[in-house]
């Protein structure tokens, strides 16, 4: 198991095992990601899914099983696991399934440990960008290169929207809510706009390298659950494009904080 001196307080052993579980999924991803050695299918709303998926989110499940028997787990492949627990482990085995199936390295294992319904230890490993991020609730957010160089991460300082980094990824569910129009004018006045999508956008707004990140309308809570710990530990905000602060909508915007509500009343969004 990798030892880390920012596993501490109370969530590190909970930490520790989280970042034992990313190294074993990492093993299984990386080299049939590198191989090509899947199968992709589709799901009954049209999203790929792989066997490299479900034999990831397994090998969690089991690893789970084993050391934390009490707790509950929701993944996105398998069935939910309900104990009797005020604790529960959300898996997301291989985020950007899309990008992975077509030889795209912007892919990652999303682990997050709820304590009564707040995300209190997250890990994102992103084998094939050489790159984990990891943060527990109180105990700041981190992340380590490929070359083994640790750092903790934190927000920007940025307060103008025309000097800032965003991403933004548009799909129908934006069109639906009609927001197009106001994202494109949100992209056009900042300095830079890219559309890097997933868990990747929110990481980079923790590391202070972005400034906003607009996720695709249709989330769920495996989604955003790590990425959130991440960016509030960092120093920003992550919240739903009503302005609630939660892992448990199908939006996500996270920003340094500075900027967060001016993008809320970009998009018609009243500020809470």
């Amino acid at each position: 198991m990798t030892d880390h001196s920012t596993a501490v307080g109370t969530y590190g052993d909970d930490l520790e095992l989280a970042l034992d579980i990313a190294d074993r999924c990492d093993a299984v991803t990386l080299g049939r990601f590198t191989d090509r050695s899947f199968t992709v299918a589709h799901k009954h709303d049209n999203t790929e899914v792989t066997d490299a998926d479900r034999d990831t989110e397994r090998i969690a499940r089991d690893h789970l099983g084993a050391h934390r028997p009490d707790d509950s787990i929701l993944g996105e492949e398998h069935d939910d696991v309900v104990r009797d627990s005020r604790r529960r482990w959300v898996i997301d085995p291989i985020d950007g399934t899309s990008g992975f199936a077509r030889g795209i390295p912007v892919w990652a294992t999303l682990i997050a440990l709820e304590s009564d319904g707040e995300v209190v230890v997250s890990v994102i490993s992103a084998p094939a960008l050489g790159r984990r991020w990891w943060a527990t609730r109180g105990g700041g957010s981190h992340v380590r290169h490929i070359d083994g160089t640790e750092r903790t991460c934190q927000v920007s300082a940025i307060d103008d929207l025309a000097e800032a980094q965003v991403s933004v990824t548009i799909n129908d569910g934006w069109a639906e809510a009609g927001c197009v129009a106001a994202l494109t004018d949100l992209m056009l006045a900042a300095r830079r706009s890219r559309a890097l999508g997933d868990f990747w956008q929110h990481c980079l707004v923790a590391e202070g390298a972005l400034d906003i990140a607009v996720d695709a309308v249709g989330l769920h809570p495996y989604d955003v659950a790590a990425p959130r710990l991440i960016v509030t530990e960092a120093g920003g905000r992550l919240s739903d494009m009503h302005g609630a602060d939660t892992h448990r909508s199908p939006t996500a915007i996270s920003t340094n904080g500075v900027l967060h509500d001016l993008v809320l009343a970009r998009l018609g969004t009243p500020i809470p």
